[in-house]
């Protein structure tokens, strides 16, 4: 249906119940006020289309004369998502419905390319060579994450943003999350794509609550355990997860002694810790929730104790968007940040507006308060020469202060304040549903920007499954960190 007024438009929008229809409003808003015509050009001072044009021809030509070696090099000579400055989040704020043709065209033909590398067709070039050159481009190339951020009860956000995410087949294969995010991100780390599309929109799991459906401010640890316990069985380590499902599930926590270090918790570095005790340690705010000590399987399939001396807390207190862990994991390089923290919310921004004089003199504002922050609080901790109370809750805010909590894609509500006294509580039936719509919602205008940039991500993991699957006798040991990427 065309809607030719303004108003009809931004309506559509506002009300579309799915990705399809707010797509399809999408083009039609960038129709009505030409920005298609934009999307149609190649020219923009954001990026070098002259060189993205010159690379599309180049390809084209070297396909169409079947001249698989000389493509091979071409590609060889570098791929990677900023070629020519194509990467900018600014080329995806300008039109609702994707970015430049040149853009969107240059990618799909690289994918095209791989794709026809990958065939029984490509001349001379043999198994061996097709499985270096994809194991080496995947790896330059690097991989995606989505960062699931510490939530309290927005944590239905964060399920609105999976959801959008399943539904078009873009979710990553690495995720982390701390706080409500570990809750989400464990259990969508947990289940087949298949299971999710009924998990996702089921009420068992959007109105489980420990408060049996009531809203309360007064959190148990236990009723929640046992909510958790629902969708992540009491055996179940990230190990198990990761084999099942093919995903990475990693979660923060921090510690609860002084002189300890925070933790990431995944299949790699923490195999048989179950991941229901990780999630309760990293959803244990501190002086709310008791800290916890972690449970793991051993060998004879027995729970216990894992680093009994040890106890936990939220991990969104000391790294709550662990993307150096990530990056030095599993080469990730790219992410996809769901943030929800209700005192990061007024300081943070998508990513997609226009870098002005007022916004650049802002992140200066914001840095020479957070250096002027630092000094004052290294000060009063000399003052407590005995590492006491004071020095607790400066090195805790301190922590909280210095992280970084946005990624190369931001997915952020149209809120900016939250009530505090609703954070830790079971919401409301109505409260969960406008969460995850919220989520969906502000996860739309972000799809063709994740497709865009993680498409040929997706196509290397991809073929290299192929490849080492036709070539088992020629595979390295180890294991692959973003298999279904």
């Amino acid at each position: 249906m065309i809607i030719s007024s303004h108003l009809q438009i931004k309506r559509a929008l506002k009300s579309a119940k799915s990705y399809q229809e707010w797509h399809e409003a999408a083009q039609q808003y960038d129709s009505y006020n030409g920005l298609d015509r934009w999307r149609q050009r190649d020219t923009s001072r954001q990026y070098d289309y002259a060189s993205i044009r010159t690379r599309l021809d180049r390809l084209r030509s070297l396909k169409a004369k079947q001249d698989n070696r000389e493509l091979l090099y071409t590609l060889n000579e570098g791929i990677h998502g900023n070629t020519g400055g194509m990467g900018r989040a600014g080329l995806y704020g300008h039109a609702l419905s994707g970015t430049k043709r040149l853009i969107e065209q240059y990618i799909d033909e690289i994918v095209h390319s791989l794709y026809h590398l990958a065939s029984d067709d490509s001349g001379d070039i043999n198994a061996e060579e097709k499985l270096d050159f994809f194991r080496r481009a995947s790896h330059s190339f690097g991989h995606t994450a989505l960062m699931f951020s510490g939530s309290g009860s927005l944590l239905y956000f964060h399920i609105g943003v999976a959801r959008a995410l399943l539904e078009q087949g873009l979710l990553p294969a690495v995720m982390s999350g701390s706080s409500g995010g570990s809750i989400v991100g464990s259990i969508v780390c947990s289940y087949s794509d298949e299971e999710l599309k009924e998990l996702l929109w089921s009420e068992s799991l959007l109105l489980q609550a420990p408060t049996h459906g009531k809203r309360s401010t007064i959190p148990d640890p236990i009723d929640l355990e046992a909510s958790l316990s629902r969708f992540l069985p009491d055996d179940l380590t990230f190990q198990k997860s990761y084999e099942k499902t093919g995903r990475w599930m990693n979660v923060s926590i921090a510690p609860a002694e002084t002189h300890q270090t925070s933790r990431l918790l995944n299949a790699i570095t923490s195999p048989s810790v179950t991941m229901r005790s990780a999630v309760m340690a990293s959803s244990a705010v501190p002086g709310i929730f008791p800290p916890v000590t972690l449970q793991a399987v051993d060998s004879h399939g027995a729970i216990k104790s894992y680093l009994p001396s040890r106890r936990w807390v939220d991990g969104s207190v000391s790294d709550d968007m662990p993307a150096k862990r990530l990056a030095r994991l599993y080469g990730v390089n790219h992410y996809i940040v769901s943030q929800t923290n209700p005192h990061v919310l007024p300081f943070v921004s998508d990513g997609n507006r226009k870098e002005t004089a007022l916004s650049l003199l802002r992140v200066a504002g914001r840095r020479a308060a957070r250096e002027w922050f630092n000094a004052v609080t290294m000060i009063i901790d000399r003052a407590d020469k005995r590492n006491g109370a004071v020095t607790r809750a400066t090195s805790l805010i301190r922590s909280i202060v210095n992280q970084d909590y946005v990624g190369d894609i931001n997915i952020l509500p149209d809120y900016l304040v939250v009530n505090p006294m609703y954070l830790l509580g079971f919401p409301g039936a109505e409260t969960v549903k406008k969460l995850v719509a919220t989520g969906e919602r502000c996860t739309w205008p972000k799809i063709e920007m994740i497709r865009q940039q993680t498409k040929i991500s997706r196509a290397l993991q991809h073929i290299l499954r192929q490849q080492e699957s036709q070539n088992r006798h020629s595979a390295t040991p180890g294991f692959d960190p973003a298999v279904n990427q």
